[in-house]
């Protein structure tokens, strides 16, 4: 089982998020039950990002909203980064 530890910052990105897609809370709490079971079952879509967010993965919310996270397989951590649409979270 793996941690999940939230920054305020994800937090505070969380809360505008789900102001505007309120009907997306039901699929991110299933997400994150997921993540923390293992965050490698094939339908989270887990995938590693390049470029300035080397070293963050990110996950498929829906087809047009994502959240990138960082991996801390040794410690059992994954800390939230951020959850938006693909151009918000890869920006």
């Amino acid at each position: 089982m793996y941690d999940l530890v939230t920054p305020r910052q994800f937090l505070r990105h969380a809360r505008k998020f789900f102001k505007k897609h309120p009907d997306l809370k039901t699929r991110f709490a299933g997400l994150l039950e997921d993540l923390q079971t293992d965050p490698f079952q094939p339908h989270l879509e887990l995938h590693p990002l390049s470029g300035k967010l080397a070293g963050c993965h990110a996950v498929s919310l829906t087809h047009n909203y994502r959240i990138t996270l960082t991996l801390l397989i040794t410690e059992k951590q994954i800390i939230l980064l951020d959850v938006g649409s693909h151009d918000e979270v890869y920006r």
